[in-house]
């Protein structure tokens, strides 16, 4: 009897899951495995968030893979034992798996490749989780992308295949293997259960991202392009945590958005290509969350502000349109893509903290935490990364909050105490006329914080900040 093993990582679907496949073609028998490896750098650890959703999302495909005749093998411990052990256990000819493109799991990759070329046990890496291999991407002369928009047109030049692997029928399992009981791993929070309004905003599993790109193609790809910048309307997909799991491929998504109307599409495609900039980057600089891109903010003067921070990670920085994104991200695992850009050039601009500190919070907190995704955005933010936008361009919230939440909707659903300011002064409520503030029931250090920074005062020590390593650069 020949068997597989299918190594289930961040591709939890059955349609369009290359690695399962390819199983399926060379064998009678599929064992499929999902292994948490807490022995993964920190950096590579799911945050609480993304293990709230990782429990969800693993119970979603046991199910799923049970209709079919399989059942789901959980292991706790270091991958690169225990696949080659269950390699060895099973008798398997082949194990196939996801291609990673973080550094600790491409690490792992090669440690288990290693150990089952021993015994002579094929290994084998599909793309899963992106659209190009990131070595097939190179300008004209063979080298490596930094700017996003040339990388782009690449990716469109390349073009995307629009086969799609099927949903397998029948999945011919191997049976009596011992497995971890899923709740034993306490990947679900106890007291307080901070998660307890994720399932309103979220359904994890296969189904779940099938629904979500549904409904965004049929009522809001259209308006995409203006609609995405507007915290207060749903004008986003909100499928990023899906497309960090794999429960919904890239390809899927690539090819229903092509073949979707309205003048959004090109916008969302450009989109679904900065997240694969994100992994391309990453590829090629494995220390993207840590170390900038743009060496001289090595050396940036910033802040160690401990009580900013908190302020901060509580949406308690008394900058209305900045609460709101550190709320929402509290109460739904998620923040709206114009506001992360806010809350984080604040942070690093306003308040001077470092980016990875940022960076390091998004990763708890957020159901969509991806590396590649999130080192990349961080360090676009901090204007220290590839393609980024100038330090010296520095976000006015308040302004941004005018433009974007002109009435106010966003800040009012998550920073009820000032529900009933006008809108005239629904971002900046300093500026509101005490009779005003009076009327809607607003202390101002009392119902809601003062700001922790006048808005210029941020910008200019900010600027100050930037021209010291600036003039450094030049002595070097």
């Amino acid at each position: 009897m020949n068997v597989n093993i299918v190594w289930f990582k961040n591709d939890l679907r059955l349609a369009d899951n290359p690695a399962l496949h390819a199983a399926l073609q060379s064998a009678e028998r599929i064992l499929p495995v999902f292994v948490l490896d807490d022995h993964m750098p920190a950096i590579e650890t799911p945050g609480g968030a993304s293990r709230w959703w990782l429990h969800h999302s693993l119970s979603a495909l046991a199910a799923d893979l049970r209709v079919i005749g399989a059942e789901l093998v959980l292991r706790r411990g270091e991958a690169s034992h225990i696949i080659p052990a269950l390699a060895l256990e099973t008798g398997a000819s082949a194990v196939h798996t996801a291609r990673a493109h973080e550094p600790a799991m491409r690490a792992v990759d090669k440690q288990v490749a290693t150990a089952l070329q021993v015994h002579k046990i094929e290994f084998h890496r599909h793309l899963s989780a992106a659209l190009f291999a990131p070595e097939r991407i190179t300008t004209k002369t063979g080298g490596v992308y930094g700017v996003y928009t040339p990388f782009s047109r690449a990716c469109f030049d390349a073009g995307v295949s629009e086969d799609e692997l099927p949903v397998p029928t029948n999945i011919p399992g191997v049976r009596n293997i011992a497995s971890d009981d899923l709740s034993s791993w306490a990947l679900l929070p106890t007291q307080p259960d901070w998660a307890q309004a994720f399932p309103a905003s979220w359904q994890p599993g296969e189904a779940g991202a099938h629904q979500k790109l549904a409904a965004f193609l049929q009522t809001a790809v259209g308006p995409y392009a203006d609609a995405r910048n507007l915290p207060g309307q749903p004008g986003t997909s909100r499928l990023s945590p899906h497309l960090h799991f794999g429960e919904i491929s890239p390809r899927t998504v690539w090819n229903r958005a092509v073949h979707a109307k309205g003048q959004g599409v090109q916008t969302y495609l450009k989109e679904l290509l900065w997240r694969e900039f994100s992994m391309y980057l990453l590829w090629h600089h494995p220390n993207l969350a840590s170390v900038p891109i743009r060496s001289e903010f090595a050396n940036f003067p910033w802040a160690d502000d401990r009580a900013g921070l908190r302020a901060w990670q509580r949406g308690q920085t008394g900058i209305p349109i900045v609460d709101a994104g550190m709320r929402e991200l509290w109460q739904t695992g998620w923040m709206h893509n114009r506001v992360r850009m806010i809350v984080a050039s604040f942070l690093v601009k306003h308040l001077l903290i470092p980016w990875q500190v940022g960076e390091a919070w998004f990763w708890d907190t957020l159901v969509d935490a991806d590396l590649a995704a999130n080192a990349a955005s961080w360090q676009w933010v901090a204007g220290c990364g590839a393609d980024a936008a100038p330090y010296f361009r520095i976000f006015n919230p308040v302004l941004q909050g005018q433009k974007f939440d002109a009435d106010g909707t966003y800040v009012r659903r998550y920073i009820p105490e000032l529900a009933a300011l006008p809108n005239q002064y629904i971002h900046a409520p300093w500026d509101a006329p005490e009779i005003i503030l009076t009327s809607a029931r607003v202390t101002l250090g009392r119902t809601y914080p003062k700001p922790l920074i006048t808005l210029t005062q941020g910008r200019e020590r900010a600027l100050a900040a930037y021209r010291q390593i600036s003039k450094s650069g030049q002595h070097d």
